[in-house]
């Protein structure tokens, strides 16, 4: 690993060049030519602790292999996708279904009907079809998916005997939904609830996806159901429980590397991280992300202990 210095000075180069645009469409010979392997990789990080901590692991990963890596934080995904793309970054952990749809809008405009949905399958092969004459390889999902989920506290979901929003759709409950703003029109929120489930929500209380907020709103019974994720690890702190997205609402955002194919579509880089497949779960990631943001772990630490525990370093 380079020190954290190095590592800024390279942020604040790539942030310059933010335009930078890699191979363009046209240039075929770009796209088809063999998968490169560069023995040097530049592991992306979205900022965030979960994507810091599958970079961490990647990167360990890679290191095994024979690799030498960095991995460098750039938030914002304006930024750090024409970075994989030109090669300044050579590697990223990425959500099937929401980077399906950011690369058909970045393709196809604002107005470009979804291509992310429930099913993994047809999800890849869009994201795939995308990715590909950018220059990108997208390797295969493993078994961990951050999702949007919804939760109520474990007191509300005995009293109503809930498990399901299935559940909650038939017990014909009036709920107070704590979410983002744009959960009113998202499909795969309020509407996606009330159509998909029978759910009825009376209100949305803007008060963000997953935060502490939201989470003591409904806590405290001013609302009933909170918006937030599958890998939130601090859902037990508030006294709340998920319940099971039976009927398959929400998007296949199954984690799934990226990688730029010139400078990492090798064979060494795929069987590298396809070793993360076999063993990460959702459950996992959960508990990772507790020991970070709740325990005030490191990343790399508890990345480093995660793949040790699994045998893959």
């Amino acid at each position: 690993m380079t020190p954290r210095s190095l590592l800024a000075a390279a942020a604040a180069l790539l942030l310059a060049a933010g335009c930078a645009t890699g191979p363009s469409l046209e240039n075929q010979g770009e796209v088809t030519a063999s998968p490169g392997d560069s023995r040097h990789l530049v592991i992306g990080s979205a900022g965030f602790t979960e994507s810091e901590l599958l970079a961490r692991m990647y990167a360990l990963l890679l290191e095994k292999a024979g690799y030498s890596t960095e991995v460098l934080t750039v938030t914002n995904r304006e930024l750090y996708e024409p970075a994989l793309e030109s090669g300044q970054i050579d590697v990223v952990a990425e959500y099937a279904a929401t980077f399906a749809d950011w690369l058909n809008t970045k393709a196809n405009g604002p107005a470009a009907a979804p291509v992310g949905s429930p099913d993994l399958e047809a999800t890849m092969a869009a994201l795939r079809r995308l990715a590909t004459p950018r220059g990108l390889t997208v390797l295969a999902p493993g078994k961990a998916v951050d999702q949007n989920a919804f939760a109520v506290t474990s007191r509300y979901a005995a009293q109503h005997r809930l498990k399901t929003l299935s559940d909650l759709g038939a017990a014909k409950l009036p709920v107070r939904l704590a979410a983002g703003d744009e959960c009113v029109q998202r499909p795969y929120c309020a509407p996606g609830l009330e159509k998909t489930y029978g759910i009825d929500i009376t209100a949305i209380d803007p008060k963000g996806i997953g935060t502490t907020p939201a989470k003591l709103a409904v806590q405290n019974g001013q609302d009933q159901m909170v918006v937030t994720t599958t890998t939130d690890a601090t859902l037990d702190d508030f006294g709340l429980v998920l319940l099971a997205d039976d009927k398959h609402l929400q998007n296949a955002d199954y984690v799934v590397p990226v990688v730029n194919r010139a400078r990492a579509g090798s064979s060494g880089v795929t069987k590298a991280l396809a070793k993360l497949n076999t063993v990460l779960t959702t459950r996992d990631l959960a508990t990772m992300n507790e020991q970070v943001d709740s325990w005030r772990r490191l990343p790399e630490d508890v990345a480093e202990a995660y793949l040790k525990s699994n045998k893959l370093i």
